[in-house]
């Protein structure tokens, strides 16, 4: 996971419609940016409509919340018709993001290791410099968690 006080790395993706994104994009606006494995599973689905329920009070403080995979971009334009989400996800199929952020790990499940996306969550100030990141991330719970972090400190 990448340190708190440290420039956020600068990446180019396309989103659920095809249309490229990059992180200067943003300059000027707190950024939530999350890492998360597998569209339309349980956790991650969780996860992306706590940030879709919550999007008009982050707008309100214009707070962007992008949302990172290494899904298709068809398979995040299904997981947002599926889930009526209301915010940008970003396809990353080279992995550039992911390894850029340091979310790409090891991981055991029911006693198999293999490679994938750790669930992360990094916070990107205005001028483009992490000043929040947690990879201990409960998918249900982190929405509600970036919003009172966000809003106690606007």
């Amino acid at each position: 996971m990448l340190e708190t006080g440290i420039k956020a790395p600068e990446f180019t993706l396309p989103d659920q419609n095809g249309e490229m994104h990059s992180l200067t994009d943003y300059r000027g606006k707190k950024v939530i940016l999350y890492f998360y494995p597998k569209d339309n599973t349980p956790g991650c689905t969780k996860q992306a409509c706590g940030y879709s329920e919550r999007s008009q009070q982050f707008e309100e403080k214009e707070i962007v919340v992008i949302g990172i995979s290494k899904d298709s971009v068809a398979s995040h334009k299904r997981f947002e018709e599926k889930q009526g989400l209301t915010f940008t996800i970003l396809s990353d199929t080279e992995l550039e993001a992911i390894k850029a952020y340091d979310v790409w790990k090891e991981k055991k499940n029911y006693g198999k290791v293999s490679m994938g996306v750790v669930r992360t969550t990094y916070v990107i100030d205005e001028d483009g410099m992490i000043v929040y990141a947690n990879d201990k991330v409960k998918a249900a719970d982190d929405p509600e968690k970036m919003l009172e972090y966000l809003i106690g400190k606007n």
